[in-house]
């Protein structure tokens, strides 16, 4: 099994809205203060709303020598590969 880690740079109110189990959240704005929090030993998968932050993300990381992949199509295309279980909407 891979192992990697899932690092969702989304805002506070995007990530109450739809939960990712077992992540990593820093907040895109945040992650130059905070990359020290990510296990850089691991491949890190980034991951936003549609992955522009993400891509961000990734250009951040990559020079710090992180192996780093941006999840193009952001928590839709999460919900569709991890299925729904790993994933909660919660309803306001």
């Amino acid at each position: 099994m891979i192992s990697f880690t899932l690092l969702d740079v989304r805002e506070h109110h995007e990530v109450e809205f739809a939960k990712i189990e077992s992540h990593v959240h820093i907040p895109m704005g945040r992650l130059t203060v905070r990359q020290g929090e990510i296990d850089k030993e691991k491949p890190i998968i980034v991951i936003c709303h549609i992955g522009v932050r993400s891509a961000r993300g990734c250009q951040y990381l990559e020079p710090l020598g992180c192996d780093v992949t941006n999840l193009e199509g952001g928590i839709d295309v999460w919900s569709m590969l991890v299925g729904p279980t790993n994933l909660l909407f919660l309803k306001g």
